[in-house]
């Protein structure tokens, strides 16, 4: 009975490591940080309404929203209720909500 508690404790720290590695995978350095703030400042976008869309980090954006590039910083941002979204273009996935 012992040797399987420990098993299960093993196999839940295992996959609590596993979704702590992914959720590091999206690392956004202070340099980028400020690229990116300062980049949106100068280009200000008009701000869209998705229904039914919460702007938490790991929510992916509709196909039909339009991602917008930030020179040397590999995601893409677009402004979404009057707030800045930075998204992952491969996934679409909100990487940071700026307020």
């Amino acid at each position: 009975m012992r040797m399987h508690l420990t098993s299960a404790a093993a196999a839940l720290l295992l996959l609590a490591g596993v979704g702590a590695v992914a959720a590091q995978d999206v690392v956004i350095t202070p340099e980028q940080d400020t690229v990116v703030r300062e980049y949106v400042k100068k280009q200000p976008l008009a701000s869209v309404k998705i229904p039914g869309v919460e702007l938490n980090v790991g929510t992916a954006l509709p196909d039909t929203v339009e991602l917008h590039e930030v020179p040397n910083v590999k995601y893409r941002y677009v402004v979404v209720d009057n707030r800045t979204v930075l998204v992952d273009p491969g996934t679409r996935k909100i990487v940071k909500v700026y307020d």
